[in-house]
């Protein structure tokens, strides 16, 4: 689920999200099975300095979201120089693809996973990066999760951490580095889960069974469609496509453009669904030290930050290699 694979190198300093509103960073301490958040920030950037998008420019003033990098990393790490990098997601195309059979060898499989994203991305594929990681499989075959985005958007987000003085060695996209956290919480990866991430700009939906993502689906705010006509269609698509037989939990967390947005959304899905929506709480994953308290508002912001830290440091535990596309197209 990521947009590139540093498995080989140092783990991050810290996580640093890059997002239309603001900028943020957290760091941790400890090791896997006892992971602590010891510090995180955030600073507000200018309207307009960051626009989401997924074939057009992205960030509009590099030097204001370089300072905001620059001012929340000097609150949560001394000296870094490595952090692993969440970008909106708006600004990478998710695939789910599924093959038959999978070809041994890798550039074989490069170049299918390349001609199947060609025929979805909405510019030239040599402009891109593409990344994968294998998903479900079972006798009917293997399903490959794949990303697309442009490679000058994403090296937009990393040459602002650069001249911020740090090197982005990792990038993934929020919702997945949330997916990344709940997954790695007790039973997070037990039967079928419903994840909605709400951001000002975007919803975005999952489905994920026993661990394996099945279902993504992105609804950016203007879209004219409801949040619960839209859970509500995969709900239907979940039943009818995917063999769902109920879901275990339903999971919400984000925030939205307006004050209170999360709780109405909460409500709403919790009536068109018929069952109760728990909060995505990286509490469930990661302690936090005695200085940080917790809220609902901080909880957004560390959901995603806390998300791509775990899997780093599970990753490197684990020593779990991951497949992936052109990896020096989205590295700085």
């Amino acid at each position: 689920m990521t947009l590139a694979s540093w498995l080989t190198s140092p783990l991050p300093d810290a996580a640093v999200e890059i997002a239309p509103e603001r900028v943020s960073a957290a760091a941790l301490s400890g090791r896997p099975g006892s992971l602590r958040v010891q510090a995180y920030a955030e600073e507000a950037l200018p309207a307009g300095a960051v626009t989401a998008r997924l074939g057009a420019q992205n960030i509009h003033d590099r030097s204001a979201v370089a300072a905001a990098v620059r001012a929340v990393l000097a609150r949560v790490a001394q000296r870094p120089s490595r952090v692993a990098l969440v970008v909106p997601d708006l600004v990478a195309r998710v695939s789910l693809i599924r093959f038959e059979r999978v070809p041994s060898r890798r550039d074989d499989l490069d170049r299918l996973v390349e001609w199947q994203v060609r025929k979805s991305a909405p510019f030239p594929i040599d402009e891109a990066c593409v990344t994968y990681t294998p998903g479900r499989s079972g006798a009917d075959g293997v399903e490959l999760v794949a990303l697309v985005a442009r490679r000058d958007v994403i090296q937009e987000y990393e040459q602002a951490c650069a001249e911020a003085g740090v090197h982005a060695g990792l990038v993934d996209t929020a919702t997945f580095s949330v997916l990344n956290l709940v997954l790695a919480s007790p039973g997070g990866a037990a039967g079928d889960g419903l994840i909605v991430h709400m951001r000002p700009e975007y919803t975005s939906i999952a489905i994920v069974r026993d661990g394996d993502l099945i279902f993504f689906r992105n609804r950016p705010e203007e879209d004219q469609e409801s949040l619960t006509d839209v859970v509500h269609q995969s709900a239907m698509y979940y039943q009818d496509r995917l063999a769902g037989a109920g879901f275990a939990r339903v999971l919400l967390g984000g925030s939205g453009r307006a004050a209170g947005a999360l709780e109405q959304a909460r409500h709403a899905l919790e009536e068109r669904l018929g069952m109760a929506v728990e909060a995505i709480d990286p509490t469930k994953t990661i302690a936090l030290t005695d200085r940080i308290s917790t809220s609902a508002d901080l909880a957004a912001v560390l959901a995603p930050l806390a998300g791509m830290l775990v899997r780093c440091h599970h990753d490197r535990g684990a020593g779990r290699a991951r497949r992936d596309r052109r990896p020096e197209a989205v590295r700085a």
